[in-house]
């Protein structure tokens, strides 16, 4: 259902594969939105870079880049360069590239973003079909921190619930790809990859990148994806 042009929504952007396309669905429902990104002590920082290009790309009207640094707690091979990043195929058990509390802490700047710009609506790009075993990607975290979040903040206990939408939650990676296609979103511009050098060439064997080019592939469309020559 479209939405007034000037209602207001947080987009929480990676710049991967999966946000941009929820941003550009968030757009295509009318929503003003701000994206949101985060420098949280990640292995690499092409990422944010093609955060900044797909925002402007897809036509937000802020985007905001807040630092923090999850590397201090560690336990993950996104934030601790001693762990090596898995390159072996997507397996059954919550794999080493899990950030403990990484989504927990990205919803709540983006909850009180949203309660800042009087807006309701909250859109992340997490997938429970097409992605890695990461517990805080399934359905009932999304609803448990929306319900804590109403529950501990002045517009939800004034009234103004906020709402966060999971437009991919449910779709594969070829149906986010096919849908981002059909809403003009160039992803050329965006890094998947969980080790991707300065220029964002992604490295084609972690899990990351498996799953997105499985996705073209499956999708029958051509991946733009620059990969290492090796």
């Amino acid at each position: 259902m479209a939405k007034q042009a000037d209602q207001p929504a947080v987009v929480l952007l990676s710049g991967g594969l999966d946000s941009a396309t929820v941003l550009a669905m968030a757009r295509a429902q009318g929503y003003a939105c701000h994206t949101l990104s985060f420098d949280y002590g990640q292995r690499h920082r092409a990422e944010l870079a093609a955060a900044a290009r797909v925002s402007h790309a897809l036509g937000a009207v802020s985007h905001r880049v807040v630092r923090i640094d999850l590397g201090t707690i560690g336990g993950s091979a996104l934030t601790d360069a001693r762990l090596s990043v898995p390159t072996n195929g997507v397996g059954e058990a919550i794999p080493i590239t899990y950030v403990p509390a990484r989504n927990m802490t990205f919803l709540a700047f983006a909850v009180g973003l949203a309660e800042v710009l009087n807006a309701r609506d909250i859109f992340i790009g997490v997938n429970a079909v097409d992605y890695s075993g990461y517990p805080d990607c399934r359905p009932a975290f999304i609803q448990a921190f929306e319900q804590a979040a109403n529950l501990g903040t002045k517009a939800g206990v004034e009234g103004h619930p906020c709402k966060i939408h999971t437009p991919l939650i449910d779709m594969t990676k070829a149906e986010i790809i096919r849908t981002g296609v059909a809403l003009g979103v160039d992803y050329a511009l965006t890094v998947s990859c969980y080790q991707a050098d300065e220029q964002g060439r992604a490295c084609g064997v972690c899990d990351s990148c498996r799953l997105r080019r499985q996705g073209f592939d499956q999708a029958g469309i051509p991946d733009p994806t620059v990969y290492v020559k090796k």
